[in-house]
């Protein structure tokens, strides 16, 4: 039988494992963190480790969610906070995403490699703040494309950039591409002239589909009927 003392005692044996693991991946790379190495910081049996980790590799997942869940919950505290501009908003967690990246490069990539299978619950948790601030422009009427697609190419453009200045020696990086890239990415989502909400029919609509969900009189279904037609003609317009 587990008690709750055996599974507190789990839980602070695989909190000192991480914290182990993290200041060795923080200090030397991923190469120092070997299960040997790992243990012996962390004052365990290598044997733990497979019991509580599966593997290495389960071990680094546990690191990176870690860091990564740690800074999501500062950035989510900040965007519900948030009560300015939606595109200094927007600006000011891109930056924050891009010196995350650059300040911890060894976490990032690992995180990075991930993407080939399921995200990581802190990854889901991070593009869930970012999707918290695109609503925020189309609510405001500041989209020109609908809110997927901005948040994808948001996403993406923050990965790339940050990947990319990893790539560079440090003291040859271009500090300035991450700001040139968001304002690309903005130059193609935001109305021609954000202080002013966009009157076109795909701004219209951008907007719209963020009250959609509080329409009173309608059905589930006819919601969702709806949400299908302006899904369909945002996704149908040509670029």
């Amino acid at each position: 039988m587990v008690t709750t003392q055996d599974t507190a005692s789990r839980d602070d044996v695989r909190a000192s494992i991480v914290a182990a693991a993290t200041e060795l991946l923080r200090e030397k790379g991923a190469s120092a963190v070997t299960t040997r190495a790992v243990a012996q910081a962390a004052g365990v049996q290598a044997p733990t480790i497979y019991r509580l980790f599966g593997d290495k590799d389960g071990l680094i997942d546990a690191v990176a969610e870690h860091v990564m869940a740690t800074y999501v919950s500062e950035k989510s505290a900040a965007t519900d906070d948030a009560t300015g501009d939606p595109v200094a908003d927007l600006r000011s967690g891109w930056r924050a995403h891009v010196e995350f990246g650059l300040t911890n490069p060894e976490l990032y990539a690992l995180i990075a490699a991930r993407g080939s299978g399921a995200p990581s619950p802190a990854t889901v948790a991070g593009l869930d703040v970012l999707r918290r601030r695109v609503r925020r422009l189309a609510t405001a009427g500041l989209l020109r494309v609908d809110e997927q697609r901005a948040l994808l190419m948001i996403h993406s453009a923050g990965n790339g950039t940050i990947l990319t200045l990893l790539g560079m020696p440090t003291d040859q990086r271009d500090l300035y591409l991450g700001e040139a890239m968001l304002d690309a990415v903005l130059t193609s989502i935001l109305a021609t002239t954000p202080a002013t909400p966009d009157p076109s029919t795909t701004a219209v609509a951008v907007t719209f589909a963020t009250v959609l969900p509080d329409l009173p009189g309608l059905t589930d279904a006819e919601r969702a009927l709806m949400a299908e037609w302006l899904h369909r003609s945002l996704t149908s317009r040509t670029p």
